[in-house]
């Protein structure tokens, strides 16, 4: 006899748990009706991953465990179908008072209940500050003659034992499973969906166990998730993938360590769907900014257009989000903005479809240069001067977004970001960045690869070929004060990320730093972006929200002292 199984890849919110036990029980009713015995949700698909410390509310708590209860009820009403669910439960003894756990549910009962063993804290992940790990034991449940093993997320990445000393594999293997079934939140950035396929599928071999992986998708703040559940077999590897950046549900059988379709013929091996490195940011970005936006309770959004690359791909990327109807942009010139940028600007937002509104500053910058100069004696000059025209232009645009309710979209990059090229309270003001986990490299090389693949010019190439400038003083360049961009990013790739590099980049980074620091210029542009890095944490502790898309963002994943001596 086969066992019918159903992949849930879901897009649950976290502290919802109405809402997610709503997306549960439409997906167990269909895997219920299909005949389906099994039906598989992602890693503390009740709550949403990650709740944070949400995890230490009593009410929070209380919720959770009524949740519980409510599957339990729930899944009387799906006799014979077993419930994989991921939550928080609580256990009793010394340690932390939770454990992250997959429960099985079926007509009304727990049947198996597994706490994950393998706690990550580090980069994005601190599941040790809420979290006790559970007991070093496989558990094992059998449903239709297979003996499932089963595992959540970062218990299956030990395989080769470098980060824990117990491997979760290992134990399911000498439980003499016939499938390992793997509950996941595994969030994507560039280079993980294919380490991730790597990581199982080699484990997946070492000990002829046969496994389903269910992840999550959906933007969940910073982090997004990919889905791309999939099933493996040890002969075959990835026999199925599910569709990426979307929910789905997915009917499947199992027989004798083979996966079989809907249809009861055997999947052979599958193409893993590798996307380009311009598709994935694009692809993330927008699942991302969709989620955030609707999980925040916004249904538009506005950009500060300069008629700079940053500002123009946050654009159209926000028009592809969230629809032309419900994006605006603004341009504030000043005395420095050039004719062209003006120009560009009303270009693109005609491009886009959406409305430009014109609001000067020339008048406002006079008043706060006089008043400066009446109360303290001296002239508003150079640095403080630049910043200003910065500030007043991210006060009104707070102005529209408290006026309007619109999210207002910062756009910095991560090449800027990262030396601190940019003014807090001016530049940096908003509710989230689309490309601060960009490089200023990639920001021309996706404006590049959305003008390709909407065969014509949605970002005008005048701004895609224009030498970037914050334009805040007389010709005014970026590499005036920074390194060339290609240089720069080299740099900060190595400083900033270093062993996290996805392995496509890995190589070409490094050799291109060995060359710069091979000359003593190279050598001292090196320490100078290094400085640079270190004296403006305080800016980017204080930043919006960024959209994770690489192995090291900023955000929760940095985690940097502000006051420290660095050199």
């Amino acid at each position: 006899m086969a066992l019918k199984i159903t992949i849930a890849q879901i897009n649950p919110t976290i502290g919802d748990i109405n809402g997610n036990l709503q997306l549960m029980h439409d997906a167990a009713l269909k895997a219920y009706l299909d005949g389906s015995k099994i039906v598989i949700f992602p890693e503390l698909s009740l709550t949403g991953y990650s709740p944070g410390d949400m995890l230490d509310e009593r009410e929070f708590i209380d919720r959770v465990n009524k949740g519980l209860a409510t599957i339990a009820t729930l899944s009387k009403a799906t006799p014979g179908l077993h419930w994989v669910v991921g939550a928080p439960t609580v256990r009793t003894g010394p340690g932390k008072p939770l454990e992250n756990s997959l429960v099985v549910m079926l007509n009304g009962k727990v049947v198996l209940q597994y706490a994950k063993q393998l706690l990550p804290t580090y980069g994005v992940f601190d599941e040790r500050r809420y979290f006790e790990p559970g007991p070093a034991v496989a558990k094992t449940l059998m449903i239709d003659g297979v003996n499932i093993g089963f595992m959540i997320c970062e218990d299956g990445w030990n395989d080769e034992q470098q980060d824990y000393a117990i491997n979760p594999f290992v134990q399911i293997a000498e439980a003499a499973a016939d499938l390992v079934i793997s509950i996941n939140a595994s969030p994507s950035n560039i280079g993980k969906y294919r380490q991730r396929l790597s990581v199982f599928e080699a484990a997946s071999r070492r000990h002829n166990l046969p496994l389903v992986y269910v992840n999550q998708i959906g933007g969940h703040d910073q982090l997004i998730y990919d889905g791309a559940s999939f099933a493996m077999t040890p002969g075959k590897g990835l026999v199925f993938e599910a569709e990426r950046f979307t929910s789905s549900l997915t009917n499947m059988e199992f027989s004798d360590g083979e996966f079989y379709g809907p249809d009861s013929k055997k999947l052979e091996s599958a193409f893993p769907c590798t996307l380009e490195p311009m598709e994935f940011y694009r692809r993330q970005i927008i699942l991302g900014l969709r989620d955030y936006a609707r999980r925040c309770g916004f249904t538009k959004a506005v950009v500060g257009s300069s008629g700079g690359i940053d500002s123009a791909l946050t654009l159209a990327l926000a028009v592809e989000a969230l629809g032309a109807n419900n994006v605006s942009a603004i341009t504030m010139p000043s005395r420095y903005s050039s004719p062209g940028s003006i120009k560009d600007s009303e270009e693109l937002c005609k491009n886009l479809g959406i409305r430009l509104n014109k609001h000067p500053i020339n008048k406002l910058v006079g008043l706060y240069v006089s008043d400066f100069e009446q109360a303290f004696g001296y002239p508003l000059i150079g640095l403080a001067l630049e910043n200003l025209q910065a500030r007043i232009r991210g006060t009104i645009l707070m102005e529209n977004s408290n006026s309007y309710g619109n999210l207002l979209l910062t756009t910095g990059n991560k090449s800027e970001i990262s030396v601190g090229y940019c003014t807090l309270y001016g530049d940096t003001n908003g509710g989230l960045g689309l490309i601060g986990d960009l490089y200023k490299t990639e920001v021309f090389e996706l404006s590049r690869h959305i003008n390709r693949e909407a065969r014509y010019e949605i970002i005008p190439q005048a701004i895609i070929d224009k030498a970037p400038s914050a334009e805040l003083a007389p010709g005014q360049r970026d590499e005036d004060t920074l390194p060339p961009y290609d240089v720069l990013d080299t740099i900060l790739k190595v400083i900033i990320e270093a062993s996290r590099l996805s392995d496509d980049e890995k190589p070409q980074v490094e050799k291109a730093y060995t060359e710069i620091a091979a000359s003593q210029g190279g050598k001292e542009t090196i320490a100078k972006v290094q400085k640079m890095i270190s004296r403006n944490e305080y800016k980017r502790r204080q930043a919006p929200p960024i959209l994770r898309l690489r192995g090291k963002a900023f955000g929760n994943g940095r985690q940097m002292p502000i006051a420290a001596k660095y050199d």
